[in-house]
């Protein structure tokens, strides 16, 4: 496939060799790396800067046994056999147009009168030279004293940095490309440009790299092109057969331990692939551990086997390791590799094991691989509820109910029936939000189980999905047993803690949440690896409605090494927790960058119960940033994913339109929203939600909430809400120095738009009592923290920057004017008359000396003249 690949600047080395090759004590240089690093294309493009006459050779294996093989062609046919004339005869001819610059590619490969001939240029300063030489391959000697005797300056390429590498990617694929996907590609090359490419542009034609949602994602193995395999080939084929054999084995079990490996292939054999440098041996605790020196050696050897050769080494890998001891779940994943597609059997104990830890693992293709085996194998209840879970976060809903609707339960003892039934109300709820349905299945299963840890187990699933369906009051009186008990199983504590635990952060109970998040950590190795994301996430929004925004980051961060391209998922959720915490923050650009890309990697409908509270966190960064278009888009994707099984961010989904409204520059529409967010936080003790949506009134204007706030101050733990709520005293006041004192304590907890709204709504009431050396202090404060936040653009920072002599709603109007808005548009969106519209328009255009609406909407878009404002 070809592709036009940007060059990726190397600023300090391209002007070394520029300068090398213009004066100084060298002629030259000599750029030296692995095959593929970018020698050539960095040699070419500096020579072609410094410009002249520029003769360029290549050295090859087929012309190292002529003399004088690389530049005979200058010569043309001459019959002497004297090197010296016959060199002569090449320096005559290389020199023949005056000042010349040699280009040498792959100088490694130059037969001894090449090279000679190529010194004593140097030697003579007869010629500017530029080389490129192979790392870790034997050079003849005169090339070696170009640099060694000081002759050309010698630069050491390496391979691209992880930016280096997402730009050169990014730049020919024209769009971004998912974090995810970067790390697995930069590992996967290693930086190699070469490797990088072929990689890239092998993974387009196998349609494995995609583009959703503006975002480039890799999913699936790694593949090469067919030009790369070939290129790597030829070194392979000339590997000594024994290993050749290291490589194969390898191929199918990396890491592998060094001492099977010695076993299965010779210790000669290992010793030998080491020193080629195509393999190296790491220690893990007490373990030797054998991989690959380059990832895609082994995409390589695997395309050069066959089935039946690849099935007879990979059943000798199982059977030199099923009898030893498995010491971790990666080694037991292996295994199971090993035997789902070999010549051995294995029991079935093997791919039920396996399914569950990389399931725990968050790698869901895998762990569907081993459980459909499991199945497969007569596995029963807990095979097809692996193969369950394994289906229903990667959007595979319909199979995965399916799969577990044909088990009667009447035929299922306690234990099968609550794991049965945990699944199957999950699939139901998160994945289908069939809330009714899950409903029944939950209350069918209750009714059926007796024995207390099964019990536990249920009323902890039952915690859950209450405080999904905004039950707040049930979802903490089922957890609080449970989590009081001492002895109740893993799951029953992990259930409990996540219900009872995010309905704690709701009700604003934030201490208490953090100790059901606590005792739920104790569990998590019990717990499936996606599962762990809805704990970490209830334990998330208890730190942020509190205001302790450090511990959330350090909450936020990732639970996985992510490795392997079937995690893409667990990255996603990762990045929906990271950026919760940035947009409480006010890092609105880096939350909105996280948010997408986990959106995009979140595209299947087994993450749609995430996608709900991304998407309103998404929606309230671009309010954020005054892009209420986006806002809206944000807004409709997460409404059009509501219903009951949901029913718990519906006031956080009112609360994003009142902010979606203050973006338009709409401030009376934003409160009005606002409020009616936090009078449906209340009647279902969400008493964090409602002081956080109380609190926005106030940050766009309201005068009313402060008492309401106080109240709620007092029943909240943490001390964002105390701050709030001193916030909306000074607010009602008018009170300038509280405002500052208000911004100032915003800053500290680290919530910047809060405290940059503070300080604009500082600015104008120390305008308003004529204090101008405070006005300009607090809108200084202001605009260093909107810049901090990406450039905010909320109505309390567009009225400090732009004074206009206006009241509040004609300011409001004039907004939805310049936003394109007909009268008739703006006395809907505002509940009041046209009339009432056109009088408010009269006086602005007085006020601001315009004629018509259209002057005034271009005034309002490009900005203002200075007043006082009495609004």
């Amino acid at each position: 496939m070809a592709r036009n690949w940007p060059m990726v600047e190397r600023e300090n080395e391209l002007e070394s060799i520029r300068s090398a090759l213009t004066g100084g004590d060298c002629v030259g240089a000599v750029l030296t790396g692995d095959a593929g690093v970018g020698k050539t294309t960095l040699a070419r493009l500096a020579t072609a800067a410094v410009g002249g006459n520029i003769r360029w050779v290549a050295g090859t294996e087929s012309a190292r046994s002529i003399p004088l093989g690389v530049f005979a062609h200058m010569v043309g046919v001459y019959t002497a056999h004297d090197p010296v004339t016959f060199m002569a005869a090449a320096r005559e001819a290389l020199l023949a147009d005056g000042h010349t610059i040699i280009g040498v590619d792959d100088a490694h490969l130059l037969d001894q009168l090449s090279a000679t001939l190529l010194l004593q240029l140097a030697i003579d300063r007869a010629a500017h030279i530029v080389c490129t030489v192979r790392s870790g391959v034997q050079v003849p000697d005169a090339v070696t004293s170009l640099w060694k005797d000081g002759h050309l300056l010698r630069l050491d390429l390496k391979p691209f940095t992880q930016r280096q590498s997402v730009e050169l990617v990014e730049s020919m694929l024209g769009g971004q490309l998912e974090g995810f996907t970067a790390n697995l590609m930069w590992e996967s090359s290693g930086g190699n440009a070469l490797f990088l490419r072929h990689l890239v542009e092998g993974a387009l034609e196998a349609g494995t790299l995609r583009q959703v949602n503006g975002v480039w994602q890799l999913r699936g193995r790694a593949a090469v092109t067919s030009e790369l395999a070939a290129l790597l080939e030829d070194r392979v084929e000339q590997l000594p057969e024994s290993v050749l054999r290291v490589l194969e084995l390898l191929t199918f079990c990396e890491p592998i331990d060094l001492d099977v490996l010695s076993e299965i292939a010779g210790e000669e054999a290992v010793e030998s692939a080491e020193t080629r440098g195509l393999i190296r041996i790491v220690e893990n605790g007490h373990q030797l551990l054998v991989r690959y020196n380059h990832p895609l050696f082994g995409e390589v050897i695997r395309r050069r086997l066959g089935i039946a050769s690849a099935r007879r080494l990979r059943g000798r890998l199982y059977s030199a390791l099923k009898d030893r001891e498995i010491h971790s779940a990666a080694e037991r994943i292996r295994l199971a590799e090993l035997a789902l597609d070999s010549d051995k059997s294995a029991d079935l104990e093997l791919f039920l094991a396996a399914a569950a830890d990389a399931i725990a693992l968050a790698n869901l293709p895998l762990g569907e691989r081993f459980a459909r085996a499991a199945v497969e194998r007569q596995g029963g209840v807990e095979a097809a509820d692996l193969l369950a879970r394994a289906l229903l976060w990667q959007g595979h809903r319909i199979e995965a109910e399916r799969t577990l609707a044909g088990f009667d339960p009447d035929q299922l003892n306690e234990v099968e029936l609550a794991r049965w039934g945990s699944t199957r109300v999950s699939n139901l709820l998160w994945s289908m939000g069939d809330a009714d349905r899950a409903d029944q299945v939950l209350a069918s299963v209750r009714e059926r189980v007796h024995h207390p840890k099964v019990v536990a187990t249920l009323d902890g699933l039952a915690s859950a999905v209450a405080v999904n369906e905004n039950r707040l009051d049930e979802a903490f009186a089922l957890a609080e047993p449970v989590m009081a008990g001492d002895d109740a199983p893993p799951w029953a504590v992990w259930w409990a803690a996540f219900g009872g635990g995010l309905a704690l952060a709701m009700m604003g109970r934030g201490d208490a949440a953090r100790h059901y998040a606590e005792r739920g950590h104790q569990v998590e190795a019990h717990i499936d690896g996606l599962n762990r994301f809805t704990l970490s996430h209830a334990e998330v929004l208890a730190l942020t409605f509190t205001g302790d925004l450090e511990a959330a980051r350090r909450c936020a961060g990732s639970n996985f090494s992510y490795s392997s391209p079937g995690q893409y998922l667990a990255w996603g959720l990762t990045k929906i927790l990271q950026g919760t915490v940035e947009v409480a923050q006010g890092q609105f650009p880096q939350g909105i960058d996280n948010l997408e890309q986990a959106l995009a990697a979140l595209t299947s409908e087994g993450a749609a119960a995430w996608m709900f509270p991304a998407q309103l966190r998404l929606a309230e960064a671009y309010a954020a940033l005054g892009r209420p278009v986006e806002a809206a888009e944000a807004i409709a994707a997460a409404a059009f994913r509501g219903g009951r099984h949901s029913a718990v961010y519906e006031p956080l989904l009112e609360l994003a339109r009142a902010m979606q409204a203050a973006a338009e520059g709409t401030a009376t529409p934003a409160i009005r929203l606002a409020l009616a967010a936090a009078d449906l936080a209340a009647r279902t003790h969400q008493h964090a939600i409602e002081a956080m949506a109380l609190h926005t009134a106030a940050r766009f204007g309201d005068h009313s909430v402060a008492g309401r706030l106080a109240d709620l101050a007092a029943r909240i733990d943490g001390r964002l809400v105390q701050v709030q709520a001193r916030h909306a005293v000074a607010v009602a006041a008018h009170d300038g120095p509280g405002l500052d004192a208000a911004a100032a304590e915003f800053e500290a907890i680290g919530t910047l738009l809060s405290a940059a709204d503070a300080a604009a709504q500082a600015a104008s009431a120390h305008e308003r009592a004529g204090d101008r050396r405070r006005l300009l202090e607090s809108a200084a404060t202001a605009n260093r923290l909107a810049a901090a936040c990406g450039g905010a653009a909320t109505p309390a920072l567009r009225q400090s920057a732009q004074p206009l002599p206006l009241t509040a709603r004609e300011r409001e109007i004039a907004n939805l004017v310049a936003a394109g808005l007909s009268n008739r548009q703006i006395a809907d969106r505002l509940t009041v008359s046209v009339r009432t519209v056109e009088g408010h328009l009269y006086r602005a255009c007085i006020k601001l000396d315009v004629t018509d609406r259209e002057a005034l909407a271009e005034l309002m878009r490009g900005g203002a003249s200075s007043g006082k404002s009495d609004s």
